[in-house]
């Protein structure tokens, strides 16, 4: 019963950074502040999950398929935001060079 209102908390804590998230990927000004918001945000979103899901795993095998999930698509974000990043900056630079 603890565990599993624990659990629920967590996953709902998850789901509203998950809604902060997009709050700030459609408020902020530019897109480096969209990205910074969005990525800090999703991040503690999806581990805050991934802990609760965890919780109410049955087996270690979930719990291990629970983390390698939230580590390759912690990584992923990661990388997809750095790109994004570089692209626009060198868009950036592009604009102010002609």
């Amino acid at each position: 019963m603890i565990l599993d209102l624990l659990a629920a908390i967590l996953i709902a804590s998850g789901a509203f950074f998950f809604v902060a998230g997009t709050v700030g990927l459609l408020r902020f000004p530019d897109l480096y502040c969209r990205l910074h918001a969005l990525t800090k945000a999703d991040g503690l979103g999806l581990a805050l999950i991934a802990m609760g899901l965890s919780l109410l795993a049955g087996s270690a095998a979930e719990i291990l398929r629970i983390i390698l999930i939230w580590f390759f698509v912690a990584l992923a974000s990661a990388t997809c935001s750095h790109l994004i990043a570089a692209h626009a900056r060198r868009v950036d630079r592009e604009r102010t060079d002609d």
